[in-house]
């Protein structure tokens, strides 16, 4: 197959060539490559560098870019995995162009992770991971890693699909996007609890097309009860922004104690910490010692992630605004206030206009209004 040189952090690695006019140019060639998801991978490189498991599995391989950044960056023992041997082959290549030892199978992942299991296992899947967590879950000892590209559905907005492959009611609301990745942790904790595992998330983050967990496995059923016990629901007022948490594997429906409002449940969703603080400070602490081209994004990514408060959605500042027919204000002087009034509030990753807070949505509007 044609292909060009592309380099990442301190590897250099062969991808296909792709039609640059096409509307999706990975979708073109033979073996899928992503430019797009480069934070992505770096992120990993660099979690990964921190954690250093004792084996990693890129169960869905590709052009291999993934696994064998890990094998030559971290250097922690890497096996990559495809069913395609198109795959394959750019694999193998690719591993003796950086010069990496990998191991390399052609099987499908299923079969795979049903005889080997791994310290930490990498789904990257085109779409949906639905269909392979249970089978990652049972293949992981210790660290899985998810990426989910079909947002869609997992915020809200082509809901069936929602309902389908996640079992979950996603709204699509101006909190889609952490919707959508508590939507996904949900899901993977109810595939890891049947097993009497329980999952602590500890590197989680929306971006652009995609969302992408980082989870430590926990082996018992206390772990496991623990894991249930931080799903629920959000109830979100059908009449005014007020929104309500509540925990628990069913809603209870109660009316908005704001307005008196028919409330919609929104989940089950993940409604706990979605980061470790020491994972988060010890990537950063790492960070200068990596070279990547993301470096400055992602940094200003963990940086954020490192204040952010752990409420289960946030306010979009600007649609408060339009309600209340003002100008928005700086966010730091919106945040500024808050605090003032006595309550705990942080930016959020999920957009530049979203607040988090512990304040009920009034005290957002006097602000926005003093």
């Amino acid at each position: 197959m044609d292909r060009i040189e592309v380099e990442e952090g301190r590897t250099r690695f062969f991808v296909p060539l792709q039609d640059s006019a096409h509307a999706f140019p990975p979708g073109t060639a033979p073996v899928f490559y992503n430019r797009r998801m480069e934070l992505n991978r770096d992120a990993t490189v660099l979690f990964i560098s921190v954690i250093k498991p004792r084996t990693y599995l890129d169960a869905m391989g590709a052009s291999g870019a993934r696994g064998i950044r890990i094998a030559s960056e971290c250097g922690v023992p890497v096996t990559i995995n495809d069913r395609d041997p198109r795959a394959v082959g750019l694999i193998h290549e690719n591993a003796a162009h950086a010069g990496v030892s990998v191991e390399v199978n052609c099987q499908n992942m299923h079969t795979l992770l049903s005889c080997r299991r791994f310290d930490a296992v990498d789904l990257d899947p085109y779409g949906s991971p639905a269909p392979y967590c249970d089978s990652a879950i049972r293949g992981t000892l210790r660290y899985l890693m998810v990426t989910a590209t079909d947002t869609a559905p997992l915020c809200g907005a082509h809901q069936k699909a929602g309902i389908r492959r996640y079992f979950a009611h996603p709204v699509n609301n101006e909190y889609h996007a952490e919707t959508g990745l508590r939507t996904l942790l949900a899901f993977v904790v109810r595939e890891a609890v049947k097993y009497d595992r329980g999952i602590r998330p500890l590197f989680c983050f929306s971006r652009e097309h995609y969302v992408r967990a980082h989870f430590r496995l926990e082996n018992g059923a206390g772990r496991a009860d623990t894991a249930v016990a931080g799903i629920g629901y959000i109830h979100q007022c059908s009449a005014c922004p007020n929104r309500i948490e509540q925990h628990g594997i069913l809603p209870l429906s109660e009316p908005c104690p704001s307005c008196g409002s028919t409330t919609v449940p929104i989940g089950p969703l993940w409604l706990g910490a979605i980061q470790d603080p020491e994972i988060i400070m010890a990537m950063l602490d790492r960070l200068p010692e990596q070279p990547l081209n993301t470096a400055r994004e992602l940094g200003s990514l963990l940086h954020i992630l490192q204040d952010e408060l752990s409420t289960a959605s946030f306010y979009d500042y600007h649609v408060l605004a339009k309600l209340g027919k003002v100008s928005p204000k700086p966010i730091s002087d919106v945040i500024a206030g808050i605090l003032d009034a006595g309550y705990r509030a942080s930016r959020t990753h999920y957009t530049g206009t979203g607040i988090r807070t512990d304040a009920p949505y009034q005290v957002i509007m006097e602000v926005l209004q003093g």
